[in-house]
């Protein structure tokens, strides 16, 4: 019982996932249209500079252009910085130009196209140049929108080099002594970007005299000389170009092929082009952390799944550092993921993960978990089995799993637990089932006969258990998840033997393809066989005098609070009550209603709710119920009323309390005087539109002595409905208690036409909650 909104519950695992999909395909997309228009904003300001436009004549200018030329805008806006940066492009002015003249002379746009010279079959060094401007202008988005030096490498090698035949890219930073730190690299292994970290000044070096001199080295078949570079081999060509910021040089971009390679003109003007941005994006980056030098490599070379995780200092977060690739396959990506917080990564599971990584660092010890999720249900991501994590240095943890379920493994766990077993293994697929020896001498059978697979074990046992292997299979084939139960095995020999089952599902890809556990008699000596007999037959005396303790309550409740009362007509109203009995026998609470006519030509009308369940609770809503029949006839006020039961409430034996709504009709002018002890509002439906009464702000009853409380008076007019309710009719486990409330008035006016029993059926038909609680209802029409 509450009267306040009810959070919602955190989303599933399967929302997470596909929200951070939808959030990283969302930011792709905004860097594209980031990277477009800076790209456009660039031509229009070429044009503002040399056409003396104003910024919004540029704009629609490029339009018309792009338009007239057939030629994308970004295509044409990526034309005219190259023009107008003395690269291959199109001069804007005399474009512009041509285009007018165009014009004036009454040409086709067409025609004007012709003139400007621009044709789709674009030449090599213009279709160079435009495709480097636009990966200048990717990169740049990039930067803007938080990516990493590494992404932004890999934008830069993706969109202008890759095609030159380049295999990776290093980006190097020059610190104050004049040493080179990497700080991004693409196309490249981790164990290269570890060996080439960090290089010291040295003579000699063919990157330091880069450094030095300022000026490109174009090495197309390595350095020679036995020098050394990045790359993969010492005859591939390398290209080092200095990377310049505010007329100083602030770090090297290395680009290296898989081979020898001739580095002509446009391969160098393409090179010397995308180390502009590349310079830029370097003195505006801070340094990437540094990953372990060994541990990735290391990582690399593992067949199964493997991650290692950073915290960090502040926050304590977990960021990915490095995944290997049957990680990078599990997690269901190809790149991307370094840097990244744990649980964009792996969204389902990282609250587990950043659990047990704490775990392990402040223990310093590994810890286990046989699988993450613990619960798998149909249609989630592949759990991670066997999960291992280890400490590996302050802020630093290795995670190892395997994408599928070990058998071995999973047996293991089990024998673990257990003593005098007999193994067994249920091949879903191929529809076979495997014993051990000693499974045949705990069921009395044949070690020639077949093995009998779980799901038909249930002739083997006695017919009482049936629902136990039911139970069994349920957890293991629909939750997915290991379980155990004991059953009674009826032999052939006669005997009886209490068999322990202990299983856990085999998952591969997702798919349910066996079952694997073991069996174990657990049967005692005759003397205690019989011991736990009696002891069943105790418990279940003591769990039918449970039952019949709880009948009596249900028959005492019902027998005060009428389920299915008949039609009222009351001093010029029509009363329909409803009472709904909770659905478990455990939580018959202490809702009631009542409708009783008063000697003064008014009619009481009041609904009621005793906190808590059983039979406190009824024997607490039968004192209260009572209570406020006898007062009703002293012709006191609702708001009084209210008063004088929080005061019986007070003195009640068991202090309980409760929410009520007690209201006075008068057929005399149609109004209705009504107070409200923390209940739900009342739903007046008028004219086919309903609405809930503002209640006053009074507090539920038997919370504190000599309580005042406010009432109000509600005007009510021929044909008006009002329904007073208990919480059990509209709340739901996961959903809040404003939609809730929405809901119940949808539903109300849905209703539709009719009498009123048949109106008040439908209403308790169509608005049902969940939490198991008793229900009243009461409707009242004006006639």
């Amino acid at each position: 019982m509450t009267t306040s909104d009810r959070g919602r519950d955190a989303p599933g695992h399967d929302q997470l996932a596909a929200a951070v999909t939808q959030l990283t395909a969302e930011l792709a997309a905004l860097r594209r249209d980031l990277a477009r228009r800076h790209l456009l904003d660039l031509a229009s300001g070429v044009l503002v500079a040399q056409l003396s436009l104003t910024p919004a004549d540029a704009v629609d200018h490029l339009a018309q252009l792009a338009e007239t030329t057939g030629i994308a805008p970004e295509d044409l806006a990526a034309d005219i910085v190259n023009g107008a940066s003395g690269t291959a492009g199109l001069s804007p002015r005399a474009m512009a130009a041509d285009v007018g003249d165009a014009a004036d002379d009454g040409a086709t746009a067409e025609d004007a196209a012709a003139d400007v010279d621009v044709d789709v079959e674009v030449d090599q060094e213009r279709a160079d140049a435009r495709r480097a401007r636009l990966t200048e202008a990717a990169a740049e988005a990039a930067a803007k929108t938080g990516g990493t030096v590494d992404e932004v490498a890999e934008t830069l090698l993706d969109g202008g080099l890759r095609p030159l035949g380049v295999r990776g890219l290093w980006l190097f930073r020059r610190t104050e002594t004049d040493c080179l730190e990497l700080a991004g690299q693409a196309g490249v292994s981790p164990l290269e970007a570890a060996h080439w970290r960090w290089v010291p000044p040295a003579a000699h070096s063919p990157l330091h005299r880069v450094l030095t001199e300022a000026a490109p080295a174009w090495l197309p078949a390595g350095p020679g000389n036995g020098e050394r570079l990045p790359g993969p081999a010492p005859e591939a060509a390398r290209a080092v170009l200095p990377l310049r910021q505010r007329g100083l040089v602030t770090g090297l971009a290395l680009a290296d092929w898989p081979g020898p390679r001739e580095l002509d003109e446009p391969v160098q003007r393409a090179l010397m082009g995308l180390a502009v941005p590349a310079a830029r994006i370097l003195d505006a980056g801070g340094a990437d952390p540094a990953e372990p030098a060994v541990l990735a490599p290391l990582l690399d070379q593992l067949t199964h799944p493997a991650m290692s995780l950073r915290a960090d200092p502040e926050s304590g977060v977990l960021h990915v550092e490095h995944l290997n690739r049957p990680a990078l396959d599990s997690a269901g990506r190809t790149h991307g993921t370094a840097g990244r917080p744990l649980a964009q990564v792996f969204p389902a599971v990282s609250a587990e993960l950043a659990q047990l990584a704490r775990a392990a660092r402040e223990s310093a010890a590994p810890r286990r978990a046989a699988r993450l999720p613990v619960v798998h249900r149909a249609g989630d991501p592949d759990p991670l089995h066997d999960v291992r994590v280890l400490p590996v240095g302050p802020g630093r943890t290795v995670v190892l799993w395997h994408g599928a379920t070990d058998p071995l493994m999973s047996l293991t766990r089990v024998l673990g637990r257990l003593e005098n077993l007999a193994a067994f293994e249920d091949d879903l697929i191929a529809g076979t089932s495997r014993w051990s020896e000693q499974a045949y001498r705990i069921f009395g059978l044949d070690p020639a006969a077949p093995a009998v697979p779980l799901r038909r074990l249930a002739p083997q046992l006695h017919r009482d258990e049936t629902d136990k292997l039911h139970d069994l299979l349920t957890e293991l084939t629909e939750r997915r998840h290991g379980a155990h139960t004991v059953v009674r095995v009826v032999r052939e020999d006669g005997g009886l033997r209490h068999v322990r089952i202990a299983a856990e599902p085999l998952l591969t890809g997702g798919v349910l393809t066996g079952i694997t556990g073991v069996y174990q008699d657990v049967s005692a000596q005759h003397h205690t066989e019989i011991a736990l007999s009696a002891t069943y037959d105790r418990l279940t005396a003591a769990q039918t005098q449970a039952a019949l303790r709880h009948q009596l309550v249900v028959q005492l409740q019902q027998a005060i609070v009428p389920e299915v009362p008949v039609l009222q007509r009351l001093h010029g109203l029509e009363v329909a009550a409803r009472y709904r009995p909770a659905a478990e026998e455990y939580r018959v609470g202490g809702d009631w209603y009542d409708v009783l006519p008063l000697p003064s030509g008014r009619v009481l009308v009041a609904v009621g709710d005793i906190a808590g369940h059983g039979i406190d609770s009824v024997t607490g809503m039968v004192a209260l119920r009572n209570a406020l029949r006898g007062l009703a006839f002293t012709g006191h006020s609702p708001a009084r009323l209210m008063s004088l039961l929080n005061e019986v409430t007070l003195h009640t034996h068991g202090h309980p309390t409760a929410t009520a709504v007690c209201a006075l009709y008068d057929p005399a002018d149609r109004s209705l005087c009504w107070a409200s002890a923390g209940h739900l509002p009342p739903l007046l439906l008028h004219d086919e539109r309903a609405r809930f009464l503002d209640p006053p702000r009074n507090i539920l009853l038997g919370a504190v002595p000599s309580a005042e409380y406010a009432q109000r008076v509600t005007p009510l007019s021929p044909g008006d409905t009002l329904m007073l309710y208990t919480d059990g009719l509209v709340e739901r486990r996961h959903t809040g208690l404003d939609e809730s409330l929405a809901g119940l008035r949808s539903a109300a006016e849905r209703l539709g036409r009719g009498g009123l029993d048949e109106r008040t059926d439908r209403l308790l038909a169509s608005v049902t909650g969940d939490t198991d609680d008793d229900t009243s209802l009461v409707v009242v029409r004006v006639s």
